[in-house]
């Protein structure tokens, strides 16, 4: 797995950039975006998700109910990728950015495909493919955003944006009416 960003991701040598006094003191978590690429494969998927717990709880307060719901909509999105975009996309990418009290994790792929989240049926058989579903949901709950966008190389970035508590406590508004995946 290879990671670039101003903070490393955890141990195993990658290189720091130091945060300006300003930063550490405007803030309770240290912003920035790190990005992550790993191969298309099952193990990935563990492999980026301890990945970015360590990450985000280097840089300080995120609550542990966000962070859970994060880590939750990574697995979700990357297991897509590699389920359904491996044959085009051998190597997928994530990142995850902190800034303007947002918590927000994509995951790209290289496959042209623009998933949609399929409705919750109950009285279907088939219990699969409600990932996306579960995706707009968390993030919904949490107030938060989500999204599907084409690269300029023609794949795909799937976004999830999660609002953080100011210093006072509360959840900041959305900074725009919630975006749902369609």
């Amino acid at each position: 797995m290879e990671s670039r960003g101003s903070h490393p991701p955890g141990p195993g040598g990658w290189s720091t950039v130091a945060l300006s006094a300003q930063e550490r003191t405007e803030s309770r978590v240290r912003e920035g975006t790190w990005r992550f690429t790993a191969p298309a494969l099952d193990s990935s998927v563990p492999r980026l998700r301890r990945a970015v717990d360590d990450l985000v709880r280097r840089q300080g307060a995120v609550p542990d109910e966000i962070l859970q719901n994060l880590l939750l909509i990574l697995s979700e999105l990357a297991t897509n990728a590699v389920k359904h975009a491996a044959l085009l996309s051998p190597e997928i990418g994530v990142e995850v950015s902190l800034r303007y009290g947002r918590l927000r994790v994509a995951v790209e792929d290289s496959h042209p495909y623009r998933p949609k989240a399929l409705d919750a049926a109950p009285d279907e058989e088939h219990i699969g493919g409600r990932g996306l579903l579960l995706v707009k949901v968390i993030t919904a709950e949490s107030g938060g955003r989500c999204d599907v966008e084409q690269t300029g190389a023609g794949g795909k970035v799937i976004w999830a944006e999660l609002p953080l508590p100011s210093a006072d406590g509360a959840l900041r508004p959305a900074v725009t009416s919630p975006t749902p995946l369609p």
